[in-house]
């Protein structure tokens, strides 16, 4: 990180610099560790520069000129999130910076660090990188902006983009970078996104830039239709077939998918159409299978962006040797004894897999990590639980999780690698668990075991997001966690109980949270347990009407649920309701300008209602909620019982302000944790979608 550090080395410069806009934490749990670690294992020589004054270049000169590139990276969250409430107002802190402290980065950081590199070196070529690059490398809808901005490589005016975890493609790419390969020429890399003018020969291009032409030209080709089709998972792909038309015949060439490319519509079209927009969009998540995913390309003005299909995942010997690699588990010496809150929340946790196949279509994990599985071995991760005990200061004999993006879909995977490999269904959970999806969670719960008998290892928690739709279908392995790894409380997350929102989720419905609490309340007496599950809830998700948010909130005051902090729907950029949000379109459908309407929840006024509704307990929420019944004509919800949501009048003491307020408050808040009623969706930590 500086140049006495490269001086001790015996480094007259470094190969390559990351750029990050997180503090360095050398931890497998952060970006630039892992890529750092990684390159250094091939041989390259890695200077790191984290949280760069961005003002002037003079920050990304202090080691010097890379000899092969900058690599640049906003950090584990994208910028903009993890600076904005999803109501737009600034945040005070960042969980990424030492001391918490806020603004240590700048809005949009990958875009203006690549600037700054560019500015300090203009002849050193930047290789964007992290999940801000990921979630914006096609044109996107900015929530911040309110419109949809174009990929982020040709704004940073970056020279390649990796997208996902990227150590395959940020491995390749420093070889050949390395061996003189330029890198406007290299375009053959799975996971990268470049800009380029000319047309390759000898590929076949699918124009699906419209989406009113009338008839089927050529169904083999869709971008809607899987050409590989499984009896299991193509039940359902007729209703998004598609009218798209081949443009270029290459003659005595099979139509071979790895070289087919599916043109978008371009950045001004779907800039200026928001149904064009969804259509897009709804193509690019059809396009995300590494076995079946084919290229994509989108034209920005009179440039073209290509996006390679995702990456292969990585083995299990491949997991286990990128983090088996020698990280130190703490941060930087430079930082000396400040606070990391990030760090300090995944200090004694183990990540033992990446991906999800759940689909959210709210969340970032699977434009970001793809939704094939990707399992370390036991031998791994016992090592790792095990040099936590020996080496990590401050440890007490508690592994605060073991699990990564959903607690339980360790090793669970299609029975088929042949359907596997052909499906393109968007989730392998909804509207129920597919028939051919591997449930046997037992490699899972016998991992716990041994786990918690290490010598060392008091207690062994589970705090990652679990799949209670999935845990449902393996009873041993719910009583193992429920028995051994809840530390009292336990949280999950429904999102709603009304089937509209959750269709438009891709979420299961209130009955698979039903059947889990009634399991987890059942093994929790067994083992002579107090224990409680604290749900989580999305308000003004798309597909949400005010109606739905009152049968959520009688929900709640029926099952005597108080919640403390609430979410509402956060429009990340690319997400599927994000592009819901935009365009009150449903792109899990084939989309058509007739296609039916999405409720969307955009005013301020109906976003406050619906968070409203969701702490429906609080006083100063009343008024708003009566006037809101009354005006869907549901005053009978109004008044005393417990049958009604709301009383007539306001209590007295309710206009108490200041400090009398906070106490109250405080006192009512800490009788409802004791009773074990309290719903904290925050814990001062940066918000789910950006796990």
């Amino acid at each position: 990180m500086s140049r006495a550090e490269m001086d001790a080395l015996g480094w007259d410069s470094c190969d390559i610099i990351i750029v990050t806009g997180d503090a360095y934490v050398d931890h497998p749990s952060f970006g630039m560790a892992i890529i750092g670690r990684l390159l250094e294992a091939n041989g390259f020589r890695v200077g790191i520069i984290a949280q760069p004054d961005w003002q002037s270049k003079d920050a990304f000169e202090q080691l010097g000129k890379p000899n092969l590139y900058f690599g640049v990276a906003a950090g584990n969250m994208d910028s903009m999130i993890n600076r904005y409430t999803a109501d737009k107002k600034v945040r005070n802190d960042d969980a990424y910076t030492p001391g918490g402290v806020g603004g240590k980065r700048p809005d949009r950081c990958s875009l203006v660090y690549s600037q700054r590199c560019k500015e300090a070196y203009k002849d050193v070529p930047v290789v964007l990188g992290g999940i801000e690059a990921s979630l914006r490398r096609i044109a996107h809808f900015d929530y911040w902006q309110g419109s949809v901005r174009r990929s982020i490589l040709l704004d940073a005016s970056a020279d390649i983009l990796v997208y996902g975890n990227a150590e395959r493609a940020i491995v390749e790419l420093s070889h050949r970078i390395a061996r003189g390969d330029r890198v406007s020429d290299i375009t053959d890399v799975r996971g990268t996104a470049f800009i380029r003018q000319d047309r390759p020969e000898d590929w076949w291009e699918i124009d699906s830039t419209r989406i009113d032409r009338p008839g089927r030209i050529d169904q083999i080709v869709s971008p809607y239709v899987n050409t590989q089709e499984s009896e299991a998972c193509a039940t359902k792909q007729s209703e998004g077939e598609d009218d798209d038309k081949v443009l270029r015949f290459v003659p005595d060439a099979k139509r071979n998918r790895s070289r087919t490319v599916i043109r978008l519509p371009s950045f001004e079209k779907v800039r200026n159409d928001a149904v064009l927009y969804a259509h897009a969009n709804r193509v690019l998540h059809l396009e995300t299978n590494p076995g079946n995913a084919r290229a994509l390309v989108q034209s920005h003005e009179d440039r073209d962006l290509w996006l390679n299909p995702p990456a292969i995942p990585l083995t299990t010997a491949e997991m286990d040797y990128v983090f088996g690699m020698p990280f130190t588990r703490v941060p930087h010496k430079a930082y000396g004894d400040a606070r990391i809150p990030a760090y300090e929340m995944i200090r004694f946790s183990v990540n033992i897999m990446r991906g999800c196949f759940g689909g959210c279509t709210f969340c970032s994990i699977t434009e970001h990590e793809g939704r094939i599985i990707q399992n370390r071995s036991e031998e791994s991760i016992l090592e790792e639980i095990e040099k936590i005990r020996d080496t990590v200061p401050g440890f007490t004999g508690v592994i605060s999780d073991l699990g990564g993006p959903t607690a339980n879909m360790y090793r669970l995977a299609c029975k088929s690698r042949e359907i596997e490999a052909a499906c393109r269904l968007p989730s392998c959970v909804f509207p129920d668990v597919c028939g051919n999806l591997n449930t046997d969670h037992s490699s899972l719960t016998g991992l716990y075991r041994k786990a918690r008998a290490l010598p060392g290892v008091k207690k062994v928690l589970i705090a990652s997001g679990l799949r209670y739709d999935l845990a449902v279908k393996d009873p041993e392995y719910v009583k193992e966690l429920v028995t051994h790894h809840v530390g009292g409380y336990l949280k999950i997350a429904p999102e709603h109980t009304e089937r509209g929102p959750l269709d438009k989720m891709m979420k299961p419905g209130i009955g698979a949270y039903d059947k889990f609490k009634e399991m987890f309340e059942q093994f929790s007496k067994e083992a002579g347990k107090e224990q409680y599950l604290i749900p989580y809830f999305i308000a003004a998700h798309p597909g949400t009407t005010d109606e739905d948010m009152v049968n959520l909130a009688l929900w709640l005051k029926k099952n005597n649920f108080r919640a403390d902090q609430v979410q509402a729907f956060y429009p990340s950029p690319m997400a599927t309701a994000t592009a819901m949000y935009h365009s009150g379109k449903n792109p899990l459908r084939k989309v058509t300008y007739k296609s039916d309407n999405v409720d969307i929840v955009k005013s301020p006024e109906k976003r406050r209602l619906h968070k409203a509704l969701l702490r429906y307990h609080d006083p100063k929420n009343w008024p708003m909620i009566r006037a809101a019944l009354e005006g869907m004509k549901l005053g009978h919800l109004i008044g005393p019982g417990k049958d009604k949501l709301v009383p007539l009048l306001q209590p007295r003491g309710s206009h108490l302000q200041g400090s009398a307020r906070r106490k109250n408050t405080a006192v009512a808040h800490e009788k409802r944790i004791r009773k074990g009623r309290v719903l904290s969706q925050h814990t001062g930590l940066p918000p789910r979608e950006d796990s």
